[in-house]
């Protein structure tokens, strides 16, 4: 059996179900045939995924916790559900895993906490009586668990606009500016606009320096990267004055 993280939402589910050592131990009974059998939380799943499990065990096993979780009410403490999806758990780790390793984006909480819903969601809709009803919502789990993987990988992450906006509006004070010694500045002033994201873009540029005297700038190679296209749109005014000097 596949171990999970003690954070993760997995792990919550086994603590939840199985309790600490000297906690009363919750227990399933079933009926085989005329025989009604009391199974531990360990014998249950043992029954539905064990080597030399039983067919017709794990059928009322997963008949009777289906039943069970069905039957609790909606503002009951949940314990059904929460032990329909503990046994639903181990069919799981081997897909959760291939997702994690094929997709480092996907947070591992955030998929346990998908397949849980899933869980949920397929209960309803589940047949306990039909053929291999137990791998069925398992598949249709998995299918979800995919789903979202992909989904969240698709997900294009995207600047705050507002807290651009206001960062690029924002007006530093003369005396907090950095100054740039013997150097140059272009600031570009954007066109008055009512609508959209405007900020005055600012290129520094020191002036050269050789055993202590200036050699000359490249100026020319500061206006050739604040230039615009002959094409483009006029985005504002360029103005050039050494650096620090008030405007």
């Amino acid at each position: 059996m596949t171990s999970t993280g003690p954070g993760s939402v997995f792990a919550r589910i086994d603590q939840a179900v199985l309790g600490p050592p000297d906690a009363p131990r919750r227990f399933l009974t079933v009926h085989v045939g005329s025989c009604a059998v009391r199974l531990f939380p360990e014998e249950s799943r043992r029954a539905l995924y064990g080597p030399r499990r039983d067919e017709a065990l794990g059928a009322a096993v997963w008949r009777q916790a289906v039943f069970e979780a069905r039957r609790e009410p909606r503002d009951g403490d949940g314990a059904g559900r929460l032990f329909l999806a503990w046994l639903v758990l181990p069919g799981l780790y081997r897909n959760l895993h291939r997702i994690l390793r094929l997709w480092r984006r996907v947070d591992r909480a955030d998929l346990e906490a998908e397949a849980l819903l899933a869980v949920l969601a397929a209960l309803d809709a589940a047949d306990p009586d039909g053929p291999d009803a137990v791998g069925l919502l398992i598949k249709e789990v998995v299918n979800r668990m995919w789903a979202y993987a992909k989904r969240v990988t698709r997900e294009i992450p995207v600047v705050d606009i507002g807290a651009f906006a206001d960062a690029g509006n924002t007006t530093v004070p003369s005396e907090e500016r950095p100054r740039s010694p013997e150097g140059w500045e272009v600031h570009i002033s954007p066109p008055p606009c009512r609508g959209g994201l405007y900020a005055t873009l600012r290129f520094a540029e020191p002036r050269p320096q050789h055993d202590g005297r200036q050699t000359g700038t490249r100026l020319p190679d500061l206006v050739f990267r604040a230039r615009r296209h002959e094409e483009a749109d006029v985005i504002g005014t360029l103005h050039l004055r050494p650096a620090g000097a008030r405007r």
